[in-house]
């Protein structure tokens, strides 16, 4: 999962983009990059590390330009190196860069014939890089030297018609103006808006999440629709074509229930108040299931659970008691590259609060389960603190399918619940009593009436992907490619940034 940020301004955008891609860091923490324009020419600087990280004064200065496009990483596909982070660059047609969010699932297929037919070549095993020659390729075609919208559109078209899986892009094409797009079926999310001078010229934002916007004084738009592209020309115009299409809109169920910021708002629904009902459901579930259940207090498992974890207890008509507090220098465990590195930072990153568990029954919330390592140490955590019983509960329902759509759950032997029952599961954490949520549920509490979504793409909890395109090979496939014991048996990578494009300040 990552976030870009794509800004058509009238004065600097630097500073921007970097306030902006802080705003999103939870959307990755591998890396991050930003890239700007100006008279024709791109300035560069990405790295692996955090935003705060990644950037100082003197690469700041050097990011000179009014247009600009950034992007903060975590790795699915490729590896945890530096040449992979993003933005991406070709130089022909045009000089064209990149930033993308999803993962490609015809990128092996793509690949080749990029080369082959296209005379394309890929330098990264990213997918990133496949989707940007697929771009750069399709505008080439139109063999303009001063392309229309049209021509973009077009260009666009001929994506969705090569690429599969789930995507969202920005782009700027030098010396001609600003792109994004997104899948036809609309899984991974983008938003657009606006900004007003003073003297009545308009700038445009493109960013992963609304709560983008809200930071640097964009007014939202609209989303990106499936299948859809916006242009802001050289002119400062904004264009809007549907490219394709659209198949049903279908995003990503696990934006809501952990991804995305709870002050973001997604396809028209409020990622806080989905995350509110569904603390709502779990505890009616419990009411329904365990109608004689002793627990004295409920503990959310920070951050992304604490909304629901909150509504639940109201719900249950039992106290809402912070138990653990957490270090907000270490990263998300879920989205670390490598299961030793997770399990190192779980014990790091919270720490508990003896008085709030010593000699009560507590139930613990969590938004998931995925891999089981954070959820059995805190249960460990608790357990060392005093608590008497220690029950646990997920906000979302058990994790059996690997994720094909930018979600690092490529390897259905790392996800606990595969294979198991849920009473099973239960053993394996060491928890007195496990209840997840019922897929049901889940969709109904992040559904709304005010929105359009009358689908989710779901397939970690039941199996079915969206796209129709993926099988039990290509499963297969990514699983002996992603896993975490082949990640630690690559060779190493040169992490030292030296890049093209004035990125080595």
């Amino acid at each position: 999962m990552c976030g870009i940020v794509g800004i058509y301004g009238y004065g600097p955008v630097n500073q921007s983009l970097y306030d902006a891609m802080t705003v999103l860091q939870h959307r990755g923490q591998d890396a991050a990059g930003i890239i700007t324009e100006q008279q024709g020419k791109f300035y560069l600087r990405k790295s692996n590390g955090l935003v705060r990280d990644v950037f100082r004064t003197r690469h700041m200065q050097r990011l000179i330009g009014h247009k600009g496009i950034g992007h903060v990483r975590y790795p699915t596909a490729g590896t945890s190196s530096s040449s992979e982070s993003q933005p991406f660059y070709v130089n022909s047609p045009y000089g064209i860069v990149l930033a993308h969010n999803g993962n490609l699932t015809n990128a092996d297929a793509l690949a080749p014939s990029l080369f082959k037919s296209d005379l394309r070549h890929i330098n990264t095993t990213s997918d990133s890089e496949v989707l940007l020659n697929a771009l750069a390729h399709e505008l080439q075609k139109r063999g303009k030297l001063e392309p229309t919208p049209d021509d973009i559109f077009a260009a666009v078209t001929g994506v969705h018609e090569r690429c599969k899986g789930a995507y969202v892009a920005v782009a700027m094409i030098s010396g001609h103006g600003m792109v994004a797009f997104r899948d036809p079926h609309g899984i991974r999310p983008a938003v657009f808006g606006q900004r007003t001078l003073a003297d009545g010229r308009v700038e445009y934002m493109v960013a992963s999440e609304s709560v983008a916007l809200d930071a640097i004084g964009f007014e939202l738009i609209d989303d990106i629709q499936p299948g859809e592209a916006i242009y802001v020309d050289n002119e400062g115009s904004l264009h809007r074509y549907q490219c394709v299409p659209a198949r049903e809109l279908s995003p990503c169920i696990f934006e809501y229930v952990y991804f995305a910021r709870p002050d973001s708002i997604i396809d028209g629904i409020s990622v806080y108040k989905a995350r509110l009902r569904m603390g709502e459901v779990l505890a009616r579930k419990i009411q329904r299931t365990w109608a004689d259940h002793d627990i004295d207090v409920v503990i959310p498992i920070p951050d992304t659970s604490r909304t629901s974890a909150l509504e639940l207890a109201n719900e249950l008509g039992v106290k809402f008691r912070e138990g653990f507090i957490k270090n907000r220098y270490i990263g998300r465990t879920f989205i670390m590259p490598g299961q030793q590195q997770r399990r190192k930072s779980v014990k790091q990153k919270l720490n508990p609060i003896s008085l709030e568990f010593k000699g009560k029954n507590v139930l613990l919330v969590d938004d998931s389960i995925v891999r089981g390592t954070t959820c059995e140490q805190i249960i460990e955590m608790a357990r060392d603190a005093g608590a008497n019983r220690v029950y646990f509960a997920s906000a979302a329902p058990p994790i059996r399918h690997p994720n094909v759509y930018g979600i690092d759950m490529p390897a259905v032997s790392e996800l606990i619940a595969a294979g198991r029952t849920e009473t099973e599961v239960e053993t394996a954490i060491g928890a007195d009593r496990l209840i997840y949520q019922d897929l049901e549920d889940l969709i109904q509490a992040t559904q709304t009436s005010k929105a359009d979504v009358r689908r989710f793409e779901c397939s970690v909890f039941n199996g079915n992907y969206v796209t129709g395109d993926v099988d039990t090979d290509y499963l297969q496939r990514l699983e002996n490619r992603r896993n975490d014991k082949t990640r630690q048996n690559k060779d190493p990578v040169d992490d030292s940034g030296l890049i093209d494009l004035h990125n080595d300040y």
